[in-house]
Formats: C-alpha cells, sequence, structure tokens
C-alpha cells in the first residue's frame, strides 16, 4: 500500500454500545472467472491504492480478501425504505456490502462498497449478482456526471466474473460481473428509518453522532447531538445534490428513500438516462410508469425523502422544530440551481436574481426542445463563447427573436476562468454526450465480440471534457 493508505473502519464498531448493530456479518460470492475490466486510477491512488498490482486488486476486488487494518469481514447494512411511496421493512444489502472504510486525501471518510457480491440475508429471491452490462452502465454514468460537476459515488472496480445471468430486462444469458464503488457514507435515509421502525432511540442517537463526526464534524458540541443541525445539514446537501442532476440533464430514475444518503452523495446507478431536452415529464425508468422520478419531479422526490428522514429523527427532537427545518429546502434548493446552472456555464453569480435567470433559460429549453449538453456547451463562458454559439449546429435557435432577451442577459455575467475554451474539447463542433442509444452503441460490440474499443474510446472522451470543464465536485464535503 502507498503511505496515504489510511483504514479506518469506524462503522463496524456503531452499534456495539446500544446492542443494536447496524449490518450482518456475510461472505462475498466465490466466482468461476476474475477478467479485470476497470480499475480507477485517479481514485485509488487518493486512497493509496493505486500501487496495486492486477493480480493484488483481483485479490481484493474480486475475492474480497481483507485489505491491511481494514475490516475482516464484509458487512451487509441494515435498512428499511419506501420504495415509490410503499414503506418496505424486508429490504437491505441484498447483493453488496461494506467491504472497507479509509481516509482520502482530503481526510474524508470513504467507504469501499459492492454491487454483485452475492447474497446475502436481504437478497430475498435474488442471486445477488450484477449483469455485465449493469456495471458498464454504472462506470459511463459516473464518470460522466463526475465531470459534469456533480457530486457522485465513484465506479472503483470493475471485475467480470463469468457466469450466465437470467434477467427480464435484458437478452439472457448474460455476463455476469462485481463492481466496486467507493463512496461518501452508506448512511442511507433507510438505515434512520429502519431503527425509528423497531423504535430504538438509543441507536438512533448513536448513528447521528457517527454521523455528525465523520461527515459533518463543524456541529460537533460536546453533549449535544444537535439533531437540528444534522437535519438541515442534509436537507441542503439533498438540495445541492438535486439541482446538480438537473443541471446535468441527470435523471436517477429510482429515487426511493433507499437510494439517498446523509451526505448528499449521487449514488446507486440502475435506469438512469441523461435527458436530450429539458423535458420536465422525460423518466428513466421503464417500471415508472406515472412518472414520479420524472427529470422535473426530482426535487419534489428528494423533498418527500427528507420528510421521511425527517419523521424517523422524531424520536430525537420536537416535530415542531424538524417540520420548521424541512421547510428550508425550497430556499436551499433555489440557491443551490443557481449555483448548478451558473457552474455549467462557466458565469459568476451577481445575486438574487440569478436564479429567476435560470428558471426563465430552463423554460426557453423547455419551449424550444434545444439539445440540452449542446446549449452549455455552447453558451459556456457567456460573451466568451459568442462566436463559437454563432457557428453551432443550432446557432438557428440562438437567433430567434424568443432568444433575444435571455441572450442579453446572459453576455451581461462575467466569464469564469474563459481559459478554459482554449481546450481541445472546445474546438470540438460538439459536447461530450450519454444518451440511451449511445449507451446501447457502447454496450453493443462488448456483448458481440467482447470489444471493448468503443467504451474505451468514450472514458477518454469524459476524460477530456472533466479536464476542461475542470468542475471540481470532489470539493464538497
Amino acid at each position: 500500500m502507498a503511505e496515504n493508505y489510511r483504514a479506518d473502519t469506524v462503522f463496524a464498531r456503531l452499534g456495539d454500545e446500544n446492542g443494536a448493530p447496524h449490518y450482518d456479518l456475510v461472505e462475498p460470492a466465490e466466482f468461476p472467472e476474475h477478467i479485470l475490466r476497470y480499475r480507477n486510477q485517479r481514485w485509488a491512488a487518493r486512497v493509496g491504492l493505486a500501487s496495486l498490482s492486477d493480480d493484488a486488486w483481483i485479490r481484493h476486488f474480486g475475492r474480497f480478501e481483507p485489505l491491511p487494518d481494514n475490516l475482516t469481514q464484509p458487512l451487509a447494512i441494515r435498512y428499511h425504505g419506501h420504495q415509490f411511496r410503499t414503506y418496505n421493512p424486508d429490504i437491505g444489502d441484498g447483493r453488496g456490502f461494506l467491504y472497507a472504510q479509509l481516509r482520502d486525501d482530503q481526510d474524508r471518510l470513504l467507504d469501499l462498497g459492492t454491487k454483485g457480491s452475492g447474497q446475502t440475508p436481504y437478497s430475498r429471491f435474488g442471486d445477488g449478482r450484477l449483469t455485465l452490462k449493469g456495471g458498464v452502465r454504472e462506470i459511463l454514468a459516473t464518470e460522466m456526471l463526475e465531470a459534469l460537476g456533480v457530486y457522485t459515488s465513484k465506479s472503483f472496480s470493475l471485475i467480470e466474473t463469468g457466469e450466465a445471468l437470467q434477467r427480464q430486462d435484458e437478452p439472457s444469458p448474460t455476463r455476469s460481473s462485481v463492481l466496486v464503488r467507493l463512496s461518501h457514507s452508506h448512511v442511507r435515509f433507510g438505515v434512520f428509518q429502519r431503527l425509528a421502525f423497531e423504535k430504538n432511540e438509543n441507536a438512533i442517537a448513536a448513528l447521528i453522532d457517527y454521523c455528525i463526526e465523520n461527515y459533518f464534524p463543524a456541529l460537533s458540541t460536546p453533549g449535544d447531538s444537535n439533531v437540528i443541525g444534522f437535519y438541515t445539514s442534509v436537507i441542503q446537501h439533498t438540495a445541492r445534490l438535486v439541482a446538480q442532476w438537473m443541471a446535468a440533464g441527470f435523471v436517477h430514475g429510482v429515487l426511493n428513500t433507499d437510494n439517498m444518503n446523509v451526505t448528499g452523495e449521487s449514488f446507486d446507478y440502475g435506469p438512469w438516462r441523461f435527458a436530450p431536452t429539458a423535458d420536465p415529464g422525460f423518466t428513466a425508468a421503464y417500471f415508472d410508469q406515472t412518472g414520479l422520478y420524472s427529470f422535473g419531479r426530482q426535487a419534489e422526490a428528494g423533498a418527500w425523502n427528507l420528510a421521511q428522514l425527517g419523521g424517523a429523527l422524531a424520536q430525537q427532537a420536537d416535530v415542531d422544530a424538524l417540520n420548521k427545518t424541512l421547510q428550508l429546502f425550497s430556499g436551499f434548493y433555489e440557491t443551490a440551481m443557481a449555483d448548478a446552472y451558473f457552474e455549467r456555464l462557466g458565469l459568476k453569480r451577481t445575486g438574487a436574481d440569478d436564479f429567476k435567470f435560470v428558471v426563465d433559460f430552463l423554460k426557453w429549453m423547455t419551449e424550444t426542445g434545444a439539445p440540452y449538453e449542446q446549449v452549455f456547451f455552447d453558451w459556456f463562458c457567456g460573451a466568451a463563447s459568442v462566436d463559437r454559439a454563432d457557428h453551432s449546429a443550432v446557432a438557428e435557435l440562438y437567433q430567434q427573436e424568443k432568444f433575444a432577451s435571455l441572450k442579453s442577459r446572459l453576455l451581461q455575467y462575467t466569464p469564469i476562468n474563459p481559459e478554459r475554451l482554449e481546450s481541445r474539447y472546445f474546438q470540438n463542433a460538439g459536447p461530450c454526450t450519454m444518451l440511451i442509444d449511445e449507451v446501447e452503441a457502447i454496450w453493443a460490440p462488448i456483448a458481440e465480440k467482447d470489444d471493448w474499443s468503443a467504451f474505451e474510446r468514450k472514458l477518454e472522451a469524459i476524460a477530456g471534457m472533466r479536464d476542461a470543464y475542470q468542475f471540481n465536485a470532489s470539493r464538497y464535503a
């Protein structure tokens, strides 16, 4: 291990003092094959694991031999959750587990967790496996979102495992894999919901203290768990996450309470999609027939989930105070929307009117059906991109009268670091995108002839976009 590798297994100790463990010890599956398909060297370097050989990588992230001084056995975390607004007490880590905890170069506590690592007590009727396509899709989602400034979990490793899986939503039999994620907290809203369901007040108090100590240390006050302060922070971080999804044109697809965590980090990518246009009704999941988690309703979903978290905290704080705190979401969200969209446009915020500009900008995009990513590519850094926008493939949209007043306002904002436009990325005719047809086109040659070249080219293109925009989502604690 590199010198900056620092194990810190604090979650394993949580619950010992009140007899309420938050996990079950489990065994990883034994796979017939281990073919390394992806390793995230950028983030491996930040947690002291970049120097591992491929053989050692497979031992740790395919066979799950313990990392030095880390968890000696994986932990399947217990939680409940509302799934499409229906409470389900029969869930938990069903095909994944917490494998290790460690500190990064910002001293943040990060978790290495899995997807597709085998059955657990919460697998129900599932096989505990992940399809290779599902793993590829998660890598594409996390890499793209990180490049666009969204605070997201990182796809850390993908290993093909040599099993044939049966799935209803993929041509079967299909190939299998095991994914490892690097995440800023595995504490989902549903962890609190389980403890509230079981009426374990001591365990809830201990979990709040754990979250404050490890994720919100500024709230630490001797002798005071600061429940309202904790809830306020989670609300603010959740508002920021949803705003970042919106600015990225991203639809998560399954915003159940067990798919949101206390740090406001995006994770668990199933039926995700990027919206081709600013269509509020655009959905990602074929089974979301009512559009509950559509593009335009993601803020509503975040607020609803926060209300359920508040209900779980009601044993620890005054209900009226919790309800009053929840009302802060709309203000936090307006601020976060302005921050996220101005960052995507490369412009400096000026004040309260910024949110109104974002609303009008989105209204224009919705009414015209302008290609989402193209618009942000064309107008990055505002006035510094007028000539680029004039030569865009959709330049006629910018010549229409309905854009005139919006353009005038856009050009009044000061560009931030316009030298970013000198990047090779902005010499392209159009942006790097990740629409569903592209995802399928990347997967097809892998499925048909084990050709990973399109996948590798897309990751190179995303890296070029990330380097050009220089959004630093990792700054968020």
